[in-house]
């Protein structure tokens, strides 16, 4: 097993263009992607286009699945580009097949995929779309993460949070903290929680896009610089998207 596996892209073609030519560099073909190919960002409609070509899994993540229900949950940045999204790429009976097929790409998105000793959920073993599992909890909720852990057997991958990093069974996390490249073991009959981190909207105030390698015994992130201010510029220029969304590319939050 070898795979990269990219999360949280939030139409941000810039940040996917870097990952995937970062990946290639790497010679990996197999690529999954967590899910939340959507919102924030001004291009879903290229992101959903290259998620489709290059990746063999996609899973839904929670801005995907707000096209198609509520999403009052939402922060009221969230919520409008949630809004923007769906009117850019919702398909009427006229509309081309091509629209049509990313429209039901995005609709079609299962929930998780189990393999080997991994589970890949966009958000949570206990809830795979929307439950965070914030790189906190083993202090401030552990018996929050304690009843996650009692969820799954062996490795749970996911995304969501934007905070790369690995919690292991006894609750601790590890992050990045600004390195470049990081590789942990994963041994064999121990449990682990792995977050990928963000490619189109890093918080872990670290402004480079992020992802990882999967191998069986171990998992590496890396993160790769890339064209914050065109695609912040891009944010600007819909009229729609906060200038919030812009300014937080650069500054990782």
């Amino acid at each position: 097993m070898k795979i990269a596996i990219i999360s949280d892209i939030h139409a941000n073609r810039e940040a996917l263009d870097a990952v995937l030519a970062h990946i290639g560099a790497l010679g990996l073909t197999k690529i999954y992607c967590l899910g939340d190919v959507v919102g924030y960002g001004p291009e879903p409609e290229y992101c959903v286009d290259r998620v489709r070509e290059r990746c063999e899994l996609c899973l839904m993540g929670n801005h995907d699945e707000a096209l198609f229900r509520d999403a009052s949950d939402f922060n009221p940045h969230a919520r409008t580009a949630i809004d923007f999204t769906r009117g850019r790429m919702e398909p009427s009976w006229y509309s081309s097949s091509d629209k049509k097929a990313r429209w039901r790409f995005l609709k079609e998105l299962p929930l998780l995929w189990e393999e080997e000793r991994f589970l890949f959920v966009h958000a949570s073993p206990r809830e795979p779309v929307r439950e965070y599992v914030l790189s906190t909890d083993g202090f401030l909720n552990p018996d929050k993460l304690r009843a996650i852990f009692e969820r799954f057997k062996g490795v749970a991958v996911a995304g969501h949070t934007h905070h790369p990093g690995l919690h292991d069974e006894s609750l601790q996390f590890t992050g990045l903290r600004g390195a470049d490249t990081l590789t942990l073991p994963l041994p064999e009959g121990e449990k682990f929680f792995v977050n990928v981190g963000s490619v189109g909207q890093p918080r872990d105030s670290d402004s480079r896009a992020c992802y990882a390698v999967l191998e069986g015994h171990q998992v590496t992130w890396h993160r790769v610089p890339y064209d914050h201010q065109t695609t912040a510029e891009k944010i600007l220029r819909t009229g729609v998207l906060s200038e919030v969304l812009a300014r937080r590319l650069a500054m990782g939050k």
